[in-house]
């Protein structure tokens, strides 16, 4: 799996036409509010054009791409942290992905009701992000309340540190500020981990854009909203337009590409998403590559080599000798894998190599 990403909105933005078309899901979708109500789960796979170019060098018997799996989370109101429109149930939901796409409504029409009126991505962000905070806020008094009954405990030191950073970290988003900008010292880091708190997770703005302004969308006065306040708090922004994915959604790989050709775009809106989404989390993709499969992996940057090995199998990181590393250039270059290593170009990594993106390996190891 390479990442799990919460799609997150006011009703009506286009949440899930977006989530049906990039994973071809069939969720409900309609013009009223709360058409969502359980979360749809959504899994695709991950393009990459180095795995077919590595299959075509070995011809293996399957080719494996890695995934990312999309929730489609129900339309969140003002007051949802007070439970409006059943938001506490929704914003469970939120805390188990690794990221959240925000989706904000970039385009007028008037058949497609707007739940607090006219089009504005501003108000819009500050409703979401306000209800994430104040979710984020309530959990953090619960916490505050069960640390301060068990300060003259046993672990008082411990609870006493941990106290600390849970009332510095209220205090900063009771400014408004979200919890990803908060400032944390190296060792609180697994502390505020563990809090789970939603705010804390990296933030993509998906702006939905009209089929006419996909090409230009920066001419579109709420496109520039958005990147604006993007832009103040270090989050992504990715452009798309629901009509033109929903119609992506519905061709063969050959026909897409002929269609995205013709109405000028380089890439589809899921490519964008998920390119954009790996560079927020940090992560990379190497490759396994057989006769009997040509598999890519996901893993976090500067992943050292046992570890990257277990998301294969625990087996291979616990019996870890060495990992033969060929880098996708190379293979490219000599023609295949074999040919890299009999000019040289394969290399043998022990313990502390950090994979890289784009890494083919072959794992040894004795169990």
């Amino acid at each position: 799996m390479g990442f799990t990403c919460g799609i997150v909105g006011l009703p009506n933005v286009g949440k899930s036409t977006i989530f049906n078309a990039l994973t071809k899901a069939g969720a409900a979708s309609a013009n009223y509010p709360f058409c969502t109500i359980d979360p749809n789960v959504g899994v695709v796979s991950v393009p990459d054009p180095r795995l077919n170019t590595i299959a075509a060098m070995i011809n293996p018997q399957r080719i494996v791409p890695t995934t990312m799996e999309f929730v489609d989370i129900a339309g969140l109101v003002k007051g949802a942290s007070q439970g409006e429109g059943l938001g506490n149930q929704f914003l469970s939901h939120i805390r188990a992905v690794d990221a959240i796409a925000h989706v904000v409504r970039c385009f007028e029409d008037e058949n497609i009701t707007h739940v607090s009126g006219g089009i504005d991505p501003a108000r819009d962000m500050e409703i979401i992000n306000t209800e994430l905070i104040l979710s984020d806020m309530q959990s953090l008094e619960r916490r505050m309340e069960r640390l301060t009954k068990m300060l003259k405990g046993p672990q008082a030191k411990e609870v006493t540190r941990e106290l600390a950073l849970v009332k510095r970290l209220h205090e900063h988003l009771n400014e408004g500020k979200m919890g990803f900008e908060f400032e944390v010292a190296d060792d609180e880091q697994p502390m505020l981990a563990g809090f789970q708190l939603m705010t804390t997770k990296p933030l993509l703005y998906v702006c939905n854009v009209s089929e006419d302004d996909i090409l230009d969308p920066d001419k579109n006065p709420f496109v520039q909203m958005v990147r604006k306040r993007a832009a103040q708090e270090n989050a992504g922004v990715v452009i798309l337009s629901g009509k033109i994915e929903a119609e992506i959604s519905e061709l063969g790989e050959e026909e897409a590409r002929e269609f995205l050709q013709d109405i000028g775009l380089s890439e589809s809106g899921l490519n964008a998403l998920i390119r954009e989404g790996y560079q927020l989390l940090g992560l990379i993709t190497y490759f396994t590559a057989g006769e009997k499969e040509v598999r890519a992996w996901t893993v976090p940057r500067n992943t050292k080599a046992p570890q990257a090995a277990a998301v294969i199998h625990t087996d291979i990181e616990r019996g870890f000798i060495r990992a033969e590393v060929t880098s996708f250039a190379d293979a490219v270059t000599c023609g295949n894998v074999k040919k890299a290593a009999e000019q040289g170009k394969m290399r043998l990594e022990g313990k502390d190599y950090e994979v890289l993106d784009g890494d083919i390996i072959y794992f040894r190891f004795n169990v």
